[in-house]
């Protein structure tokens, strides 16, 4: 059934825009997964639709992905067909003080033309490596700024009918790296953000200002899933870790990092299952220490 899946599915995107059996650590940012049996990178909103109904016809499991910077995939890989809107659905627009745009694109990139178009609001995301989809879907945030403050409007194509909707900001239901789109049923294809107007090099100086300070505090240098843990209620789960004397603990090629402990890194040959042990034993051993539940903020996905 897979192969004949996959057929339908690049009649309809296209070669090379869908593989058979594609090692997702090409695909994240860990540089860690097994192989998927299906990955799909449809072109826009309508090739998406497309796309789902092929895959729902055949009652075959599926995954939503971006540009794979908050991803864990198991070591076995992903059964049925991941489904990555990154590059190929990367448009955006400018007009005003409002820039509308495709959910691949990276938050770099839009930063960047909100940048150099005098339009302030995305400098705390210019560091955040994930695209506006995976930002829009769990709220992404840094340095006091969440896509809550600049969305004004998400498109989404619902996964039941295959059709495409537009809701404003009030109704995604944005809280701490959630949204409404984070329970399932909606796949966010567009966002329309409202910024403000200010001078170019100020904007980039503050840019610039954040760069730095997640180089000298982020391991930036090792393959990572960003923050592994969700900050909890009245704490800040790096110290926590770090009070838990975990800095550097090891387990295979996965490591708590040195430089920040609220990162487990890949620190050479890591797999899923070593970073998976290690999640696993910061949580007991903060929680043995300190009372504190960590939540991973990490997703894990496909077969450990």
């Amino acid at each position: 059934m897979t192969e004949v899946v996959y057929k339908l599915l690049a009649e309809v995107v296209g070669m090379p825009s869908v593989a058979m059996d594609e090692p997702m650590s090409r695909h994240t940012s860990f540089k860690i997964g097994g192989p998927a049996d299906i990955l799909v990178e449809p072109s826009d909103t309508q090739r998406l639709a497309a796309v789902l109904k092929i895959i729902k016809r055949f009652e075959l499991p599926y995954f939503v992905m971006g540009n794979g910077s908050n991803l864990l995939v198991g070591d076995k890989g992903i059964r049925g067909a991941v489904i990555k809107l990154s590059d190929s659905m990367s448009d955006c627009d400018v007009e005003g003080t409002k820039i509308t745009a495709m959910s691949g694109i990276k938050l770099s990139r839009l930063a960047n033309t909100a940048m150099k178009n005098g339009l302030s609001g995305l400098e705390f995301a210019s560091g955040i490596p994930g695209t506006l989809g995976g930002a829009v879907f769990m709220n992404a945030g840094a340095y006091g700024g969440e896509m809550k403050d600049v969305v004004r409007a998400v498109t989404y194509v619902d996964t039941d009918e295959c059709r495409v909707h537009t809701i404003p900001a009030q109704e995604c239901d944005f809280g701490y790296r959630h949204s409404v789109f984070a329970d399932g049923g909606r796949i966010v294809t567009e966002a329309e953000l409202e910024l403000s107007t200010d001078d170019m090099s100020e904007i980039r100086g503050r840019m610039n200002e954040l760069a730095a300070r997640r180089a000298e505090k982020q391991p930036l240098d090792k393959p990572s899933a960003g923050s592994t843990f969700k900050r909890p209620e009245g704490y800040f789960a790096g110290t926590l870790i770090q009070e838990a004397g975990l800095k550097g603990c090891r387990i295979g090629g996965a490591e708590v990092s040195e430089k920040h402990s609220g990162f487990i890194i890949n620190a050479g040959g890591a797999a899923a299952a070593d970073v998976l042990a290690l999640i696993d034993h910061v949580r007991e051993t903060v929680m043995k220490k300190f009372g504190v539940s960590l939540e991973p903020e990490v997703r894990l996905v496909g077969e450990f």
